[in-house]
């Protein structure tokens, strides 16, 4: 039984499940309809006029491999738009039939408005990004508390002159030649969330170590990594002819590590890189400023300490709860919390059943997106996605 599910959520799950058996196979529901109701849904997910409850899930092209059939080419998938865009186009013809929508994008990049390489904050800690099997991994640039030390001396004096570091000798030029076709210089407003970050470039354990046995040092890293971001953040936007006033608000951080730590731990080394980053970029909250996590694992220790930073949007992992999220979190939009696994195993009543739960957690209050705690995979059936759509049809409407 899927986490927190009922025999009452099972029951009624498995009423809907075996109604689009008999239908087929696909679950029976009005596409145009949800999709304009979902349209508005997501537009405000608290309002007292919200249609129903807004549908947050997007199909990755890696979904693309199973529906297909095709074989797995995640090199390609990532790095080579001759294969991707075709891959797009013959899922989004799927897509279309199944769900009333295609989904992935089929637009070729113009590389007249490509960017020349920017380093990212793994370069200034002196990380390298290696591709490895299906994904980049951010490979360790210290081991031992001397190294770390001598690494963070480095930063230190790199952050005297960062934008020289940062950007291409031919910036200028480039940026004179994409701004002047229309292309904006990028942003910074999302990363790998500090745990996570320091763990990838430290060691897991060793931060842990780290934290317990020199906190000093501790300390310094993360006032290290918040002074880079920032310092990062402000060059990107001086390049983009923001001054720190109207600066665009908003900032998102993927930690998926960030449960490893206990509270006090986090306290000490991940909370105050949000503080800082929040209070830079996203000082108002309540006037619509994003503060928004994705952490993808047990994150029920840290809630009251996330509370504290007045989160606007999350998605967490699925062991939590709804009705956990919102005490401590009252403001902050749901995303979540179908498992990932029940959806690209295509646990049809599980998938159902969830959604029953989330709802009756968040009928009352609102404010929930429903979508998978945590990311989308491979296997992931667009017959389950209309098998939820037909879920929120029938039982997920708020009027």
């Amino acid at each position: 039984m899927s986490v927190h599910v009922t025999k009452r959520h099972l029951s009624r799950a498995q009423k809907l499940v075996d109604k689009s058996h008999s239908n087929g196979g696909l679950a029976s529901v009005d596409p145009a309809r949800f999709w304009a109701d979902n349209y508005t849904a997501l537009a405000d997910p608290w309002s007292q006029t919200c249609p129903q409850v807004p549908l947050g899930i997007h199909m990755g092209a890696e979904c693309a491999f199973d529906e297909l059939s095709v074989k797995e080419e995640w090199y390609k998938l990532r790095h080579d738009e001759a294969y991707l865009l075709p891959l797009a186009q013959c899922y989004n013809d799927e897509a279309e039939e199944i769900v009333g929508r295609r989904l992935l994008n089929e637009t070729p990049s113009n590389p007249e408005l490509k960017w020349p390489e920017i380093k990212a904050l793994h370069d200034i800690f002196e990380a390298e990004n290696r591709w490895e099997d299906m994904s980049y991994w951010l490979m360790p640039s210290a081991h031992t508390p001397d190294e770390l030390a001598t690494l963070l001396d480095r930063v230190e004096r790199r952050l005297e002159n960062l934008r020289m570091f940062m950007l291409p000798p031919d910036w200028d030029q480039a940026k004179d030649r994409i701004t002047a076709l229309g292309g904006e210089v990028p942003s910074y407003r999302s990363q790998r969330g500090p745990v996570t970050f320091a763990m990838s470039i430290y060691g897991i354990e060793n931060l842990i170590f780290l934290i317990l046995d020199h906190p000093d040092l501790a300390v310094r890293f993360s006032d290290l990594i918040g002074r880079a971001m920032l310092e990062r953040a402000r060059i990107l936007d001086e390049e983009g002819g923001y001054i720190e006033e109207n600066a665009p608000p908003g900032f998102y951080w993927l930690d998926d590590n960030c449960a490893m730590l206990n509270a006090e731990m986090y306290e000490l080394f991940g909370y105050p890189i949000l503080e800082k980053v929040f209070n830079r970029y996203s000082s108002n909250p309540d006037a619509g400023d994003r503060r928004g996590q994705h952490s993808d694992s047990d994150m029920g220790h840290l809630l009251p300490l996330l509370g504290k930073l007045e989160l606007t949007t999350v998605n967490f992992g699925p062991n939590l709860k709804v009705s956990e999220i919102r005490e401590y979190l009252p403001k902050a939009v749901i995303h979540g919390q179908l498992a990932p696994f029940t959806f690209s195993r295509n646990e049809e009543v599980n998938i159902v059943a969830e959604f029953l739960r989330d709802f009756e957690m968040a009928r009352e209050q609102r404010g929930l997106i429903f979508a998978t705690a945590g990311s989308i995979n491979n296997g992931s059936r667009l017959s389950s996605m209309r098998l939820i759509m037909a879920a929120i049809q029938e039982y997920g409407r708020y009027n």
